[in-house]
């Protein structure tokens, strides 16, 4: 990049952390045009006359008391405990806007069986377990019951809230149709509401269909603890919005943005989770467009009613959570999840929206990327220093300089002339390469991405016809209209070895600046509108329109194999369903502590969203990391989900060997234990895959009956068995960690030590320490070798780490296949064993008979923490029926027993009993 293209850049980067570049609540007009119905008695009412009962749904109409203008509402039971609600327009002048291609089929109804409820009431009943929706006529109210308890009501505020579509003025012949005006105009006028205009700094939103927002309220009852509704750079558990901005769920490209706020930022996942002792619950308001989330928490009181005589009757009312969501255009289509356990959410959640796609293997590894590696010498040089310094890595990435004047497909021939020669390095090092393919397309009739688009119409629109055209990287840019199932195809087609020249089967994408990102836009992105195919604009859908790049990107990476070969894509933006393609991060971060810190919780609520492949940049995108801070920051990625190092242009160089030799010792150790846990790592994967499963857990899901763990996010759960708190500030030399469950063991994975869950422990901590600990109760499957990058371990040896829980057994699991295909789906070509320990002995079974893949690996060694006895001797009875003494060690003060130097096929069945 050239000095005036670098000076431009930095001038886009500090204009983007300016704050009047983005709008807070006061600047959003739908949002202050719904705030003032509060001022209003502006009631619906259910006309229960009008109820009809058909396979799939209940419908009856809604009337708004003061203009007397109906809607049209339907109640589904949907298989697996979940009622969706729709609300849209009876008569609408024209179709509203309804999210497509995020559900994942058809989804299977359960008939609701009407019941006469009290009078002005109807009562609906289905599902598997104790269930009724209760229809209240006046006010309109919805009531969720379970077991004659109320869970949820819609509703109970009056804050439902409905603009319909208009004519536009120029179209008005007769005034049949006044215009629907909000509640104090005679405050505000039409303008400063925005109904056919709205104005922030030099731009103007035009309104073709004048205001069309909506909003509806949530009354979650017993329930204090919220969480979800990713993105932003918040605490886990959702806080209250009553004197302060609404979460905002708009994607963004915020360069360095603001910690602790909640401005939405790269992606939105408009999907809450609320949990309480006994109960969880979910709310999924499936709306692409701009959306506000208002949370308000009455917290549980307790009145005491002074009566004649010594006693006082005390009465205690349960907290209860209003949440209010309101949405700049659609229609009203919402699901509630009715649970009732944390997994119960997470399976019904993705039963709608998909399950996380199952990566491949060597994108578990870990990933260097740098803004930009220079040439190809360059990547040479650092896929080299990895070797030299004796720290494995799976892939390089490229960033936007690898190409020809920021033209995606293409290949800078000066810096990379040979990118076939550079590929096949990495392939002999059994390593991958990433690049980077951005939705902006550069306006150059002579470059063939962009003719061809434009030829076949396949850009987004603006508002007269014409292509519409910002500025991004390569100057005047189009955007491919990947709403637009034709241009996914052809997007998907690029990826075809014939099309994308220089390209091999071991290179991947990363889906970039798909916000979409407008550098003279307002608030950096596409004007809401611009029209998509359809003629819908794009304030219907911004949300949504990374999700549909990342989808076209991961459908061309497979079909360039046949269907045979997983893709990987990593994406910045993000919608609900987006985990069944690839995988994202938390975008532009700066190398400062409180980054680090504040990643935690923004990857917990990734992760329970839905989207278990997360994570940050280690060391952080922005500025330099002091020493320190770069190898907490390793620490930390290697126990998340996706592991990058990143770094922006006007950075100092940073790969891990740079920061002296202690310090590359301390990263290099915690490079190697990722590999080390990978066996695991990929297990996870697997579960998260079929099972819906997240991989980071916080620790509310694995212990939701103790209160003290619903507010923790300064450490999380890898799985089930490995707690993990990583150090987040500097100079720390002690720590306090939470370890939870009163009647669980924890072993500090490193020394050994137990303790009894339950409380909080301190422990000390040096620069070379991470504080992991296994749960009792649990097998962790490990490589006892680490090689230069996942396949070279193919072949390596296993060991188990078995942590015996209080009662003396454990329990794990291995999931094998071969790391990059779809024949563990196709040809049910993988290996799933079942690792158990109970009376002092260990026990390998296989857990799916459906799976075959044969493997030459064997575990090597066994290490069992808490067996409290030094045993007599340890034998291995395999399925042949022969019996092999085995030599071991043991250590009375970590009561640790370890055992070398095995041979057991980790694909067949065997036993070792210990004596």
């Amino acid at each position: 990049m050239n000095l005036l293209m670098l000076l431009s850049k930095l001038s886009v980067e500090d204009e983007a952390v300016d704050k009047t570049i983005f709008k807070d609540c006061s600047n959003i007009t739908f949002y202050r045009r719904q705030k003032q119905q509060l001022s209003k008695n502006n009631t619906y009412r259910a006309l229960l006359d009008s109820v009809t009962t058909g396979k799939d749904s209940t419908k009856f109409q809604i009337i708004n008391e003061v203009t007397k203008i109906p809607l049209l509402a339907e109640v589904y039971g949907i298989e697996r405990n979940i009622f969706r609600l729709k609300i849209n327009e009876e008569t609408p002048l024209k179709p509203r806007y309804e999210v497509p291609d995020v559900l994942t089929s058809k989804l299977n109804t359960v008939r609701l069986i009407s019941c006469s409820g009290d009078t002005g009431s109807l009562i609906l009943e289905g599902g598997e377990r104790d269930l009724k929706c209760q229809i209240i006529a006046n006010p309109f109210k919805i009531e969720l019951l379970s077991e004659k308890e109320v869970v949820i009501s819609i509703n109970s505020l009056g804050q439902l809230y409905f603009e319909h579509l208009q004519i536009p003025h120029k179209q008005r012949a007769t005034t049949e149709r006044q215009e629907q005006v909000p509640a104090d105009t005679s405050q505000e006028s039409q303008e400063d509401l925005g109904l056919w205009e709205e104005k922030f700094g030099n731009f103007v939103d035009v309104k073709a269909n004048g205001p069309t927002s909506i909003g509806l309220d949530f009354s979650l009852h017993g329930f204090e603890h919220l969480y979800g509704i990713p993105q932003h750079a918040e605490s886990h558990r959702l806080k209250n919005t009553k004197d302060g901005d609404a979460y905002r769920l708009y994607n963004l490209d915020i360069y360095g943005y603001q910690i602790h706020s909640k401005t939405g930022i790269y992606g939105s996942v408009p999907y809450l989770l609320a949990h309480k002792l006994g109960r969880t619950i979910g709310i999924f308001w499936l709306n692409a467009s701009e959306t506000l989330v208002e949370i308000n928490t009455e917290p549980a009181v307790e009145y005491t009613f002074t009566q004649m005589g010594p006693a006082a009757a005390k009465q205690k009312v349960r907290p209860r959570t209003d949440v209010r969501w309101m949405s700049e255009s659609g229609i009203i289509d919402v699901f509630l999840l009715t649970g009732p356990t944390p997994f119960d959410v997470f399976k019904q959640y993705s039963y709608l929206t998909g399950t996380q796609a199952m990566p491949p293997l060597f994108s578990l590894g870990y990933h260097q990327c740098r803004w930009n590696y220079e040439d190809e010498q360059d990547v040479k040089a650092v896929d080299a220093g990895f070797d030299e310094h004796a720290i494995p890595y799976d892939v390089m990435w490229l960033d936007i300089e690898h190409t020809e004047g920021k033209r995606y497909f293409t290949w800078d021939k000066k810096r990379f002339p040979a990118p076939k020669r550079m590929q096949e390095l990495l392939r002999n090092k059994k390593r991958k390469l990433v690049v980077i393919s951005d939705p902006h397309i550069k306006v150059d009739p002579d470059y063939s991405v962009y003719a061809k688009a434009k030829e076949q119409g396949f850009f987004v629109r603006n508002p007269e016809g014409g292509d519409f055209e910002g500025v991004c990287w390569p100057g005047i840019s189009s955007y491919l209209d990947f709403t637009n199932p034709k241009v996914r195809e052809w997007y998907s087609g690029l990826f075809a070895f014939s099309a994308y020249q220089e390209s091999t089967d071991i290179l991947f994408i990363w889906n970039d600046m798909n916000e979409p990102s407008v550098f003279k836009g307002p608030e950096l992105t596409m004007q809401k509108n611009a029209i998509h195919h359809g003629g819908w604009e794009h304030r219907e859908l911004h949300n949504i329109y990374g999700f549909y790049q990342q989808m076209a990107t991961a459908e061309g990476l497979t079909q360039r194999s046949k269907g045979k070969e997983r893709p990987f894509v990593l994406s910045r933006s993000f919608f609900a369903g987006s985990q069944k393609y690839g995988a994202v991060w938390t975008g532009d971060n700066t190398a400062e502590w409180s980054y680090l810190k504040i990643s935690l919780p923004m990857l917990l609520t990734l992760s329970i969203t839905g989207i278990s492949f997360c994570g940050a940049d280690v060391g952080g995108f922005i500025g330099n990391p002091e020493a320190e801070l770069l190898v907490r920051w390793y620490q930390a990625g290697a126990y998340q989900p996706f592991f990058r190092g990143h770094a922006t242009m006007n950075t100092k160089r940073r790969e891990p060997w740079l920061f002296g030799e202690e310090h590359t010792r301390f990263i290099r150790e915690a490079i190697r234990e990722r590999y080390t846990l990978l066996p695991y790592l990929y297990s996870l994967f697997y579960h998260a895959h079929v099972a819906s499963k997240p991989v980071m857990r916080p620790l509310w899901v694995e212990f939701p009956d103790e209160l003290e763990a619903f507010g923790v996010e300064d450490e999380y759960l890898l799985g089930s068995a490995l707690l993990v708190h990583p150090v987040t500030e500097a100079k720390t030399t002690m720590i306090d960690i939470f370890l939870p469950g009163p009647n669980e063991i924890w072993y500090d994975s490193k020394t050994f030590v137990h303790w009894k869950g339950g409380h909080t422990v301190k422990i000390p901590v040096a620069l070379d320490t991470i504080p992991v600990f296994q749960r009792g109760g649990s097998v962790v499957p490990i490589k006892t070798m680490v090689g230069k990058s996942t396949g070279w371990m193919a072949n390596s040896p296993y060991g188990l780490r078995v942590a015996l829980s209080t009662k003396g057994s454990a329990m794990g699991e291995l999931y094998l296949d071969d790391g990059h295909s779809f024949q563990y789906l196709h040809q049910k070509q993988f290996l799933h064993r079942k690792f158990s320990f109970c009376s002092s002995v260990l026990i390998n079974r296989c857990a799916d008979g459906k799976g075959h893949y044969p493997s030459k690996c064997v575990v090597e060694q066994i290490l069992v923490l808490g067996f409290r006895k030094k045993p007599s001797s340890v034998i291995t009875h395999s399925s042949d029926g022969k019996d092999q003494p085995v030599a071991f060690t043991y250590c009375a003060r970590t009561c640790t027993l370890s055992l070398e130097k095995l041979s057991l096929n980790i694909d067949a069945d065997w036993e070792v009993h210990i004596k």
